[in-house]
């Protein structure tokens, strides 16, 4: 286990988990403040686009492929040697195995060289500090996550203490995008795409459900809501350019009213449990993120509420490794460096709680997992 000297550390970071293969430098100085040396990522829409989503195979081919000359270009960005690397830390999950593994290795095979320890970092947790890593909020704050595996709020007491209060009990937000933009034709990724298209549309003429709004469950649904966008299209098909942007602009203020519904409760929870917190904070991470609507439909809640509102940059709201680097320095400050790190394996699945009921979305395995 590693202590750091005067909180000055030097991490390698290493994220190849799903079709972003990156790699980045983050230091930390002597009062503790992060420094994004340098952060490179390499996607693989290009490599993707034509199934209209991610093909695992693909995507692990990709990352052994380019990973080796990113954390070349990290090292040379961030104009660090090697040995001066404190530790690495790697992605070990959630997320493809196939990618997971090609990090992972690659990680400890520079760990061993350079005889420094290795993190096995949760893709998760990555998100979650990364509000630490841009503004250095300080614990607790209440994390939205919402990307296109996972749709969570989590309440973020410390470094490896987080605490579960919603997921979604069949799709991730993430996913209902993309499926939307996939049934629209909208093209891939379909998170943006939708979010482009529906600047043109009419929200008015598509009323769609709001699932789970004004539920007693503090928990989310979209399952619902993809059929009723499909029934929506199909009632009108053929479909031209009009009719899909005003299916898009109705399915996004739908997705806005129902995370104004569900994070209001989450809000509510958190002042009645920590009422001496002055400066309460929602945080929004993950790939969905980077939504303008959604932020600013949050942004407003947020300021009804009397909380702050986060949101990483939009570089660092998608899969990026100064997240991983910057959850490594977290965890070597705290003590929380794995001893059998060189043993670990990729986790498919890895929930931030563990002790949260295996729902789907939760990141447990399971038959609702």
């Amino acid at each position: 286990m590693m202590a750091a000297k005067n909180n000055q550390l030097l991490v390698l970071g290493i994220e190849s988990s799903c079709d972003e293969t990156a790699a980045a430098v983050v230091s930390s100085d002597a009062s503790g403040k992060a420094i994004i040396r340098s952060n490179v990522v390499l996607s693989q829409i290009a490599d993707h686009a034509a199934f209209g989503g991610v093909v695992p195979e693909i995507a692990a081919r990709a990352h052994v492929e380019a990973l080796d000359g990113l954390i070349e270009a990290a090292l040379t960005d961030a104009n660090v040697k090697l040995d001066q690397i404190d530790a690495v830390a790697a992605t070990s999950g959630p997320g493809l195995v196939g990618g997971l593994i090609v990090g992972l290795m690659t990680a400890k095979a520079i760990a061993a060289v350079i005889g420094k320890p290795l993190l096995g970092i949760n893709h998760l947790e990555g998100h979650a500090l990364t509000a630490r890593l841009t503004d250095d909020l300080a614990f607790p704050y209440l994390l939205l996550l919402v990307s296109g595996g996972h749709t969570q709020i989590v309440l973020v007491k410390g470094v490896g203490a987080y605490e579960r209060w919603a997921t979604t009990i069949d799709d991730a937000l993430g996913e209902a995008f993309d499926k939307t933009a996939k049934l629209l034709a909208l093209g891939y990724p379909g998170g943006p795409m939708v979010e482009e298209a529906a600047k043109a549309g009419d929200p008015a003429r598509f009323v769609f459900p709001r699932p789970m709004k004004g539920d007693k469950s503090p928990n989310f649904s979209f399952s619902g809501l993809k059929t009723a966008v499909r029934q929506a299209a199909n009632s009108i098909a053929p479909i031209d350019d009009q009719d899909a942007a005003d299916i898009c602009a109705g399915f996004q203020l739908a997705i806005a009213d129902t995370l104004r519904d569900r994070v209001k409760r989450a809000l509510e929870r958190f002042k009645e449990r920590f009422p001496d917190v002055a400066e309460p904070a929602l945080v929004v991470a993950g790939g969905v993120a980077a939504n303008q609507q959604l932020r600013e439909t949050l942004r407003a809640l947020c300021k009804k509420y009397g909380f702050s509102f986060l949101a990483p940059p939009l570089k660092l709201c998608t899969d990026n490794a100064a997240m991983i680097a910057w959850a490594g320095i977290e965890r070597l400050r705290e003590g929380l460096a794995d001893e059998n790190a060189m043993t670990t394996a990729p986790r498919s699945r890895w929930p931030l709680d563990e002790d949260a009921q295996a729902l789907i979305g939760s990141g447990r395995r399971g038959a609702k997992a």
